[in-house]
């Protein structure tokens, strides 16, 4: 082969590996784990990555998943730039898991949970991405321990209200994924995960997904819901920058939801996701990415 076809090839698989996303199972950059411990006494399993002299940003993963859903910024040019930080939820993940539904009732609890997070990172008002249930999650710690202590939010596919009329179909699903029977549970929790994008995760993706999921035990997700939720008013006060980035095909949060998010927040860029499900930070990790580092580098400008 010519040394002018030999660079043609070179470029061509460089070229290829530039449009290839990174799987769940691929080698991650090195991340430094941090011990996190919650005023009510629950070890928190979470991450540090990327630029420790960066901008910090905690990613805050939704209902029944896990730190493992934020490896395409974990493991991206975020990277480079920003400190990330990354924690399993309590009952997920490998944090503690009560089988107590009172601790996962308590707003104040969710609260000093992110706190200890952002403390044990030594983080200096990060942004706080919050994935669907994250959105209870800031509506927690912003109504706990108001804004002061965070320089932005992005709200992924993400509610500050439970308006009935505003779930999606996919949320079905849930009452069955808190059984105790397995194959009841694990059935559920397959149908609800693919119901949770648009653009299909790959198979090993999503066998990955499906494994983390299943660590969540059934007691848990059943604490996990019917939590009331009405941050209107907090949220209302907001001064910080917010972006609201939201799919237009979610089946778990209809459209309406993100549009209501950016209407009660001031300033509130809102982001719609056409062709995209629950998930945008995975089906469209390049977009997600880039919105979200101008979304720090504003906030961090600004404030």
């Amino acid at each position: 082969m010519s040394a002018r076809h030999l660079l043609a090839l070179s470029a061509a698989t460089a070229l290829l590996a530039a449009l290839v996303q990174p799987s769940l199972g691929d080698e991650l950059l090195k991340n430094k784990p941090l011990a996190v411990t919650t005023p009510d006494g629950l070890t928190i399993a979470a991450q540090e990555w990327g630029n420790p002299n960066g901008p910090g940003i905690v990613f805050i993963h939704g209902f029944s998943q896990s730190n493992l859903s934020w490896m395409r910024q974990a493991n991206s040019d975020l990277a480079k730039d920003f400190h990330i930080v990354t924690y399993d939820l309590r009952g997920h993940g490998n944090s503690d898991k009560p089988l107590e539904a009172a601790r996962y009732r308590d707003g104040k609890a969710w609260a000093d949970e992110v706190q200890a997070v952002i403390d044990a990172a030594g983080l200096k008002r990060p942004v706080l991405v919050g994935w669907s249930y994250a959105g209870r999650v800031i509506s927690d710690y912003v109504t706990n321990r108001g804004a002061a202590g965070i320089s932005g939010i992005d709200f992924v596919d993400a509610s500050i209200k439970f308006i009935p009329e505003y779930v999606g179909d996919n949320l079905k699903n849930l009452p069955l994924m808190a059984s105790e029977d397995m194959l009841t549970n694990i059935n559920a929790t397959r149908v609800f995960l693919h119901g949770c994008f648009s653009k299909q995760p790959s198979a090993d993706d999503f066998e990955t997904m499906l494994a983390f999921n299943m660590m969540v035990p059934p007691k848990v997700r059943a604490g996990l819901s019917g939590r009331p939720l009405d941050a209107t008013e907090v949220m209302s006060k907001l001064t910080i920058p917010v972006l609201v980035s939201h799919g237009a095909e979610d089946k778990n949060a209809k459209v309406e939801t993100a549009k209501f998010t950016a209407s009660v927040i001031p300033g509130a860029k809102l982001s719609i996701y056409d062709g995209v499900g629950h998930s945008p930070f995975y089906e469209d990790a390049p977009r997600f990415n880039s919105e979200l580092a101008a979304l720090v580098r504003a906030a961090n400008k600004t404030n």
